[in-house]
């Protein structure tokens, strides 16, 4: 019998249910699912009253990579392939899918928002976009196939930013909040050639990034706004790269993080926004004008963009094992608890137990 922790209300604990996975329609696969990552949208859907797309009671989780078991009509070469699943995954039918603009696909389809999601032994799916996972290459790195859950959304999402934004060698890259989403932002960056500033306000994450790919670390509780600009210019200057054109990823997910990226913007600059938060702030929008900038939102990432992603980690310039823990998922109520509280400072992938 397959299980799955389905999300009530923020009130009540997550509940484990047993159920029978339902048979694959047409293009559908079933999943047994290696593993999914907490990601702190998640946490918004259980703490801050966050709405899902399908009303609760729902499963949430929507970084998830596995083995499909199950194939409906058209999708039969899926059967027994490792995979990773998109955590956005558009319809490829409608006129936006055509014109190369999935990620604002209407009919979209994302796990535990818009259907059941990971945080289960198994899911159904749509096969359209499936990412198949080399387990031989994988293995060569060092890892299991519950450890790349986190390339749907941890690393896929910054990886698109970077590739919208144009990212290449003699870029000067800012990533402000480098926990989770920003921790691969920085090694995403570094991958493509540019050199990296990494700002957060936690000394433990800094120190990480540090290791894998940031070439100046600044905690921005030890600066006021310009002081921490002028700290960045000194840097470009001290190493030859360009005053102008900074390309800044806002990966905190806050609004006081938001108004420290915004108030790095320099004159060609791209800011890509990438951290979510219900919080909203005040900036002149003007200075976007002035500075003949740019501001780049971010919705999930292409299913055409994730073999790229992966690529990095099975080439290994992107490391995942310093970065992720896996846990049991029948721990999912603790562990939710343990991140929402900062306990976790490694991104958390729940492991199905048997």
């Amino acid at each position: 019998m397959a299980r799955r922790w389905r999300m009530v209300s923020g009130e009540q604990p997550l509940e484990k249910v047993e159920f029978d996975p339902r048979d694959p329609d047409s293009g559908e696969v079933v999943v047994e699912i290696a593993g999914c990552g907490v990601c702190h949208t998640d946490l918004g859907y259980y703490y801050d009253g966050v709405r899902t797309n399908q009303p609760l009671p729902l499963t949430l989780g929507h970084e998830i990579s596995g083995v499909v078991v199950a194939v409906g009509e058209g999708a039969g070469e899926w059967i027994g392939q490792t995979v990773i699943i998109p955590a956005v995954m558009p319809c490829g039918e409608c006129d936006l899918c055509k014109r190369g603009k999935g990620t604002i696909c209407r009919a979209q389809k994302m796990p535990g928002n818009d259907i059941e999601g990971g945080f289960a032994s198994h899911v159904t799916v749509p096969a359209l976009g499936l990412c198949p996972v080399d387990m031989d290459r994988l293995r060569a790195v060092g890892l299991e196939l519950a450890d790349v859950s986190v390339v749907a959304d941890a690393l896929t999402t910054p990886y698109q930013a970077a590739v919208q934004a144009g990212i290449g060698p003699g870029d000067l890259v800012i990533v402000n909040g480098v926990g989770g989403v920003g921790g691969y932002g920085v090694q995403v960056a570094a991958a493509m050639g540019a050199t990296v500033v990494a700002i957060d306000v936690v000394a433990e994450k800094l120190a990480a990034v540090a290791e894998y790919g940031a070439a100046l670390t600044l905690n921005a509780r030890d600066f006021d706004p310009r002081a921490l600009k002028k700290e960045i210019i000194g840097f470009a200057k001290d190493n030859g790269l360009r005053s102008t054109e900074w390309i800044i990823m806002e990966c905190s997910g806050t609004a006081a993080g938001q108004k420290t990226a915004f108030g790095l913007l320099n004159h060609g600059a791209t800011m890509c926004v990438v951290g979510f938060t219900m919080d909203k702030l005040e900036v002149r929008l003007s200075n976007l004008m002035a500075f003949h900038a740019r501001l780049l939102g971010n919705w999930g990432c292409p299913p055409e963009l994730y073999p790229g992603a992966l690529e990095l980690v099975l080439s290994g310039k992107v490391k995942l094992a310093p970065f992720v823990e896996q846990a049991p998922l029948d721990d999912i109520n603790e562990i939710f608890q343990a991140v929402h509280d900062g306990k976790k400072v490694r991104r958390q992938i729940l492991v199905p137990g048997t």
